[in-house]
């Protein structure tokens, strides 16, 4: 009974923050000035959160490389999902709109993890790209290229870099190709 109570009331470290720093490094990678000024990703909300989406997805992908590490994909993702929360409650949605947005947020997390398997170059990609970064619209024919070009640079890093040191790592390769 005891350790119920200091389950529930105690001080024991939130597991998740073991990932915190990769979390922070999926951020500032996303938010790198590159992707928006020389890639024409829109700056902004949706394109913030759809270069989020995409680094994240290329770093789950690795993760997803090593079953030892499948933990730490999932906290990494949990991070996501409270920090999406914790963004939309700041912008002002109140709580019945936050769960329902999370919920399409997670889905569409869930659909460009699936899209971005596609191979560096491919059609595919580009698509996905396109689809996701530009909702569809022309993208810019040379910023297009520049994420793609990112994209394949950013792959090659995460790579190169074991999945455990990965998994707690505090930056990523920057992707600027």
């Amino acid at each position: 009974m005891f350790s119920s109570f200091r389950k529930l009331f105690g001080s024991e470290p939130d597991p998740r923050e073991a990932q915190r720093p990769l979390w922070n490094a999926v951020i500032a990678t996303a938010r790198a000035p590159h992707w928006y000024s020389e890639g024409g990703v829109p700056d902004t909300l949706d394109g913030r959160f759809d270069m989020i989406s995409l680094i994240l997805a290329l770093v789950l992908h690795r993760i997803d490389e090593d079953p030892a590490q499948a933990v730490a994909g999932v906290r990494l993702t949990e991070l996501f999902v409270d920090d999406m929360d914790g963004q939309m409650r700041q912008i002002g949605f109140g709580d019945m709109v936050v769960g329902k947005q999370i919920g399409r947020m997670v889905g569409a997390l869930g659909g460009r993890l699936g899209a971005y398997r596609a191979s560096d170059g491919s059609e595919e990609l580009k698509a996905a790209l396109v689809r996701n970064l530009w909702r569809g619209k022309d993208a810019p024919e040379a910023g297009l290229a520049h994420v793609m070009a990112g994209v394949a640079s950013l792959r090659a890093g995460l790579s190169a870099i074991p999945v455990e040191a990965l998994a707690v790592a505090d930056r990523l390769p920057d992707g600027s190709a």
